[in-house]
């Protein structure tokens, strides 16, 4: 139709008519800019997880239809147990997941993971550990039954970092976590602090919490995340995804209470509304929503989760600069498609006049909408302002008054708004932090600094010290009279005390309070710098407690770590204040002296530990007297490094120990070949029953009146394939340390018992059937086998050998650590019939009212004094004495080393009832005592 007609023609309609036309044309243009709805893309969303709080966004996005409005059809797909969230999305099962900061690992692996969003700032991870009494200790772990995830796991990485291995644990599959927590299967669990923190204070059980943060491990927590693959083919679909969902976000945070019911209603009822509220309130610590927008993510903070994870050796140094890290984080593409751009403007001038005619019209309601907006967006604020967690203020920089001030800023400082409004910021704060902070505010106020951030203490109104970390930011304000800033304050004080819990526990024994082996090491390494640089002398001391082991094994571990604590404060008032005094691990303890100008500072702070730790312990009602053995070497003299210093105080105190104990010796460098033939020594040890290299030999015991044989003395030898036949007090000692001594015993008294066995069956009952063996037990195996007394007894029965037939020979050392289980022990022995001597009396401190208390039925003399028996001498009187007392006492006596005939009659004069020694024989293979001894008898019989 030619223009002219179709002029006409609308001329000629009616105005009515005119005005439908016109609503249609209005229409067509509507129809080409909103074409109708094209049916909803339909993705599917994974969880990490079950249906709760901690994926409200998501819900709301849908409920509130987000994802409707983005043409997005979302389907929320539940976490499985065991199934991994990345493998879903790269796998097309899933066309987004929700992941932790573990997907950096997945990405630098070489799996396609993109990160769009982060919405919890910061990662909800935590330990929980059982409450066992003490101090919360990790270390306790060590051995028990945890969950803690795999070894990306934060709470992996945080016993890491707190030096506690993966392998010391016993790992168990994750169940019901705090179900199993509750019930005492598992000590310590991997756990949410927006989760089952809430079921374990419902349940009542005391539980220890530790927070990765605390020890520098600040992951984010869930990323909302798709892969390279849906990014390349659908970047519209990412875009309003990503947008829907930071939408849901933002309103289900501002709607927590509708969100729960919601939840609980359509989804899952798993958890109660009171638990998905809980959910709510610890995750509003974690998202920040009122200082971060959602969804927002700092590439440094990714780098410094990066760097965490190669301090942990899970990745290589500088990973962030890899190739394979590009394109981890999605950064939205602005939209260049100029076809769209030519039709919107074309579109524009065509709506112009339509505009024109809604302006004028609309702008007055427009004006009150805008103003209604604001008002709104006001009380938003506030709100935001009135319940943040942080504490927020408003402060005059050049006055430090205070101008606006939220609820938890008055909460954090203890005080009230009037007591703030008439104070400044200096009157509160520390005085040694009012420096730093003003310096900083000068550089502020010259437009030096936009902002900064601090660490200061606040004083309250009583004197309590909080910690706080504060973010300071200048802020434009309107008819405020000059330059303001914004503080914000987060009370980290609880995160402080744990930081220096962990400190302590890692470089202090929780027992004694001394410096540990780390701190230990420390201390002597700046010692060492400090000596070098100094031309200084530095001597190491190391100490062992004797016989403690006895001590801890009578009376208990309780008594124990009472004598430890004593030790260890006797042994530091000994010190001058300059020194260390630490514990390096059991009854082992050592001393720094640095800048020595005097050696013999050395032999007097020694001989003083040497006195104080001779006092008697006080253990309840039991009293014990340990000694001490102190090696001690020099810098540089001996050594000039930590290791070997530490080996040479080592191999002295062990020469102190075989010199007696209860005294201290210097390093030498023959201890260094002693302590290598030791060595050597100790491992031959190891082989030497399996390779039958152990013999008995045996020495009589004759009456001394008449030299009849009444016993024979089992005494061990060793025929080392190299060094020959070797006494007990070659090895003996090293049997002791490496804990073959118990094995050894045993062999001994099975094989004198079998002997004495043989004997008789043989016939050689040397005139009556009285014959005894005397089987010589170490202190440290008679005071450690509970159950060798009973074994032995049994032993004895299988042999049809009365128990009457065995004399133990047991030292003064025994009797010093005599508790009421040793008392017990020798009570049981004595009433089964075996009969018990004290072997070289005389050389120890046992007491008279000791032999009383054991039942002690033979005292023998030692060879020291009977050596040096004349007439006239002291050693004469001292073992009259000794005689007299023991036939007081009903025992009889036994004089060793008997070597003369004077000897002989002195022993006869004084009454001494049997003797043993090189007069009688020399002890004797079995062959050759038999032959000597048996076969004599016999003829004499």
């Amino acid at each position: 139709m030619p223009m002219e007609a179709r002029a006409a023609s609308c001329q000629s309609l009616p105005p009515a008519g005119r005005q439908d036309f016109g609503w249609l044309a209005l229409l067509f243009i509507l129809f080409c800019i909103h074409p109708p709805a094209l049916a909803l893309e339909r993705v599917v969303l994974q969880l990490k997880h079950i249906h709760q709080f901690q994926f409200a966004g998501y819900y709301a996005a849908i409920e509130q239809g987000y994802y409707r409005e983005a043409g997005l059809d979302v389907q929320l797909a539940e976490g499985v147990d065991g199934r991994r969230v990345d493998e879903a999305v790269l796998s097309g099962q899933a066309d987004y997941g929700v992941g932790g900061s573990s997907l950096l690992l997945g990405r630098l692996a070489g799996k396609p993971v993109v990160v769009l969003a982060v919405i919890f700032q910061h990662s909800p991870v935590v330990l929980l550990m059982r409450q066992q009494g003490g101090a919360p200790d990790v270390r306790r772990l060590e051995g028990a039954n945890v969950m803690v995830g795999a070894p990306g796991d934060e709470a992996s990485l945080l016993l890491s970092k707190m030096g506690i291995a993966r392998n010391a644990m016993l790992h168990v599959p994750s169940s019901d976590r705090a179900g199993d927590l509750i019930a005492g299967r598992i000590s310590a669990i991997s756990a949410y602090s927006t989760n089952e923190p809430d079921y374990l204070d419902r349940a009542g059980m005391p539980y220890y919490q530790f927070t990765p943060r605390t020890v520098g491990i600040d992951f984010y927590g869930d990323n909302l995340f798709t892969s390279e693959h849906e990014l390349r083919r659908r970047p519209e679909r990412v875009k309003a995804f990503r947008a829907a969902s930071l939408r849901g976000w933002q309103y289900a945070m501002r709607h927590r209470e509708e969100m729960a019911r919601l939840i609980h209603a359509r989804y899952s009822q798993r958890h109660d509304i009171a638990h998905l509220l809980y959910e709510a309130q610890q995750m509003e610590l974690l998202l920040q929503p009122v200082l971060v927008e959602p969804g927002y993510m700092n590439p440094l903070r990714w780098q410094h989760i990066a760097d965490t994870y190669a301090a942990m050796g899970m990745l290589p140094a500088g990973a962030t600069a890899s190739r394979a890290y590009q394109g981890f984080l999605y950064q939205p593409q602005v939209d260049a498609d100029l076809g769209w751009l030519y039709l919107s403007l074309g579109v524009a001038g065509s709506l112009f006049a339509v505009a024109a005619v809604v302006h004028f019209t609309s702008l007055a309601r427009e004006r009150r909408r805008s103003e209604r907006t604001i008002r709104q967006g006001e009380v938003r604020f506030r709100t935001m302002f009135e319940e943040s967690p942080m504490g927020i203020a408003l402060i005059d920089t050049v006055s430090g008054q205070f101008r606006d001030i939220n609820p938890r800023y008055l909460a954090i400082t203890g005080r009230s708004l009037e007591q703030l409004r008439h104070c400044t910021w200096r009157d509160i704060t520390h005085a040694d932090d009012v420096a730093f902070e003003q310096e900083e505010l000068a550089q502020l106020l010259a437009h030096q600094l936009q902002g900064f951030r601090h660490a200061k203490r606040i004083v309250r109104p009583d004197g309590a010290i909080v910690w706080v970390d504060a973010a300071v930011t200048a802020i434009e304000t309107a008819g405020e009279g000059g330059p303001h800033h914004l503080c914000m304050l987060e009370d980290v004080t609880d995160k402080r005390e744990s930081e220096a819990l962990i400190w302590q526990q890692a470089n202090f024994d929780a027992l004694t309070q001394l410096p540990n082996r780390r701190m230990f090491h420390e201390r002597l390494r700046h010692a060492l710098a400090q000596g070098r640089r100094e031309g200084a002398r530095i001597a190491v001391l190391f100490i062992d407690l004797d016989h403690f082991k006895e001590v801890n094994d009578t009376l208990g571990h309780h008594q124990g770590d009472i004598l430890l604590i004593e030790a260890a404060r006797r042994i530091r008032l000994g010190v001058r204040e300059t020194d260390t005094v630490a514990r390096l691990g059991g009854d082992e303890f050592t001393v720094i002296l640095p800048d020595l100008d005097d050696l013999q500072q050395i032999d007097r702070i020694a001989r003083h530990i040497l006195g104080s730790l001779q006092a008697p312990f006080v253990l309840g009602q039991e009293q014990a007297f340990v000694s001490a053995s102190i090696g001690i070497t020099l810098s540089p003299d001996d050594a000039d490094n930590i290791e070997d210093l530490l080996k040479h105080a080592d191999q002295a105190m062990y020469v102190s120990k075989g010199a007696g104990r209860n005294r201290y010796s210097y390093f030498t460098p023959a201890l260094q070949v002693a302590a290598v033939n030791r060595m050597r020594l100790s491992a031959d040890l190891r082989t030497a029953l399996r390779e039958r290299q152990m013999q008995l030999h045996y020495q009589p015991v004759v009456d001394v009146r008449s030299g009849h044989l009444l016993k024979a003395e089992a005494l061990l030898r060793w025929n080392h394939p190299q060094r020959g036949l070797l006494a007990p007090l070659d090895f003996i000692a090293l049997a002791e340390s490496s804990g073959l001594i118990a094995e050894i015993g045993d062999w001994v008294f099975h094989t004198a018992a079998e002997q004495l066995q043989r004997w008789r069956a043989q016939g050689h009952a040397i005139g009556w059937p009285g014959l005894q063996i005397c089987i010589n037990q170490s202190p440290l195996q008679f005071l450690r086998e509970g159950e060798a007394p009973g074994a032995w007894l049994r032993h004895l029965q299988a042999l049809d050998l009365p128990a009457s037939a065995i004399v133990l020979d047991l030292t003064e050392e025994v009797l010093q650590a005599a508790g009421s289980g040793v008392v017990r022990r020798l009570a049981e022995l004595r009433q089964a019939g075996v009969q018990i001597a004290l072997d070289d009396f005389g050389s120890g401190l046992a007491s008279l009212t000791q032999l009383q208390q054991c039942g002690i039925d033979y005292l023998k003399i030692d060879g020291a004094f009977v050596h040096r028996l004349a007439p006239g001498a002291s050693e004469l009187a001292l073992s009259e004495a000794i005689v007299t007392v023991a036939h007081k006492l009903g025992m009889r006596v036994i004089a060793e080393g008997v070597e003369t005939p004077a000897q002989r009659t002195l022993l006869l004069g004084m009454g001494c009832d049997e003797a043993q020694g090189f007069l009688f024989s020399t002890p004797l293979a079995i062959d050759d005592f038999n032959l000597r001894w048996l076969a004599q008898y016999s003829l004499a019989t």
